[in-house]
């Protein structure tokens, strides 16, 4: 079906892409018939999001423009936000949801990327690649198999056994290792890992610990002084996670201790806004020890994969009304619906909202031909297919609605 005929037309429809996100995006857009199209390499500050945010109707971002309330406050004509990364917590949820702005995101996409990386890590580190190769290109020769160990017969502790936790296992196991995993909900094993009832029993049992946990209250600082000392004396530590799970003070004493061998870091408390700029660590400069900078997930494929994905869940919301995948706009997946009209009715959950919004369309003989509706803790999305000749009269009326938040007549 198409949907030219709009209360948004395409070709006012303005998209702002920041933090280069892959250029497939602003294809698929264009395909689809999105003209203004903006792409930026940066992040923007605080201030300057403020500024920009107040014309746009599609924002895209990674993982290091923050979406403010303050910004918030500004997007008078935002619809959604897609986060071409893992996670959302660069947007204040709370916020977009009180707005009925939908905020989608990429959880799976990078999950490859990120899992073979962790195996190329533990490799490295297990055969403490980094100090011979530092060594080499220092002139010296430092052949020596001295705390060289293969990884087959090693155990490899996985702290959250989620999508990426899981593919690093069945990686992990095809190279001979045993996997042990620990995760606060039940998870099904792949291959022949082992699920563990402790977080202490994980460490006291691993070789290499590597974490695939999200960053929240109970997850700060999980690897600090006191756990790192269930670890086996010349352990090794990963982080590809969330910067803040990990006390760096305390690892740095751990790895001078000699209580761990080895570690890779990914992500940390704070990490620099932009590429060239200044990064400070107490990690830097310590023996068998990997930095990145945040790239965990960042390849080519990756990078692809994501760019499809969340332009794709941007472009079924904006022309179907489907938010599947929003994490903050309930969930519902449509199908277009010939010779109807669709309207888009986001409210504040509170009782009666669909019994007024029924009771006003049947009042004034507005025969509903397709009514959808999901609600969260904080707002409820009603979707409504009606007969094309009274959709103006509807959508007026539901703009009426106690409680609501945002109307769209979508097509």
């Amino acid at each position: 079906m198409s949907t030219k005929h709009t209360s948004y037309p395409k070709d006012k429809i303005n998209i702002l892409l920041l933090e280069n996100i892959s250029d497939v995006s602003v294809e698929e857009f264009k395909e689809a018939g999105y003209v203004t199209v903006r792409k930026l390499s940066g992040a923007l500050s605080e201030a300057d999001l403020m500024r920009e945010i107040k014309d746009v109707h599609l924002l895209g971002i990674r993982s290091k423009t923050l979406v403010t309330e303050k910004v918030l406050a500004k997007a008078n004509k935002l619809l959604a936000i897609g986060c071409y990364c893992i996670g959302v917590n660069q947007v204040n949820m709370k916020a977009a949801t009180e707005k009925g702005i939908a905020v989608f995101n990429a959880p799976h996409a990078n999950t490859r990327s990120v899992a073979e990386l962790v195996i190329g890590l533990s490799v490295m580190l297990i055969r403490r690649i980094t100090d011979k190769n530092k060594a080499a290109h220092e002139g010296i020769w430092q052949k020596d198999a001295k705390g060289s160990f293969e990884l087959r017969g090693k155990t490899l502790g996985i702290v959250g056994y989620g999508n990426i936790g899981s593919q690093v296992s069945v990686m992990a196991e095809a190279l001979g290792m045993d996997v042990v995993y620990f995760d606060v909900e039940s998870k099904l094993p792949h291959g022949n890992a082992k699920q563990v009832r402790s977080l202490k029993d994980l460490l006291k049992r691993s070789n290499i610990v590597t974490l695939h946990i999200p960053s929240e209250a109970s997850t700060r600082n999980l690897i600090n002084a006191e756990t790192l000392a269930f670890m086996k004396r010349g352990s090794i530590l990963i982080n590809y996670s969330r910067g803040d799970v990990v006390d760096l003070d305390a690892l740095k004493n751990a790895l001078q201790s000699g209580q761990l061998s080895g570690a890779a870091i990914d992500v940390f408390p704070e990490e620099p806004e932009k590429n060239g700029a200044k990064f400070s660590t107490v990690l830097q400069n310590l023996p068998n020890v990997i930095l990145t900078p945040h790239i965990g997930g960042s390849t080519e494929e990756a990078q692809l994969n994501i760019g499809l994905d969340v332009t794709s869940k941007l472009l079924n919301y904006l022309e179907r009304g489907s938010t599947t995948g929003s994490h903050s706009v309930p969930q519902l997946n449509l199908q277009l619906q010939a010779k109807t009209h669709r309207i888009l009715h986001i409210h504040k959950n509170v009782p009666g909202v669909l019994g007024e919004i029924n009771s006003k369309l049947s009042s004034h003989n507005i025969n509903i031909l397709g009514q959808y509706l999901k609600t969260n803790d904080e707002i409820g999305y009603v979707v409504l297919d009606v007969d094309t000749a009274l959709s103006k009269e509807a959508f007026g009326l539901l703009k009426e609605v106690k409680s609501t938040i945002k109307v769209r007549m979508l097509y």
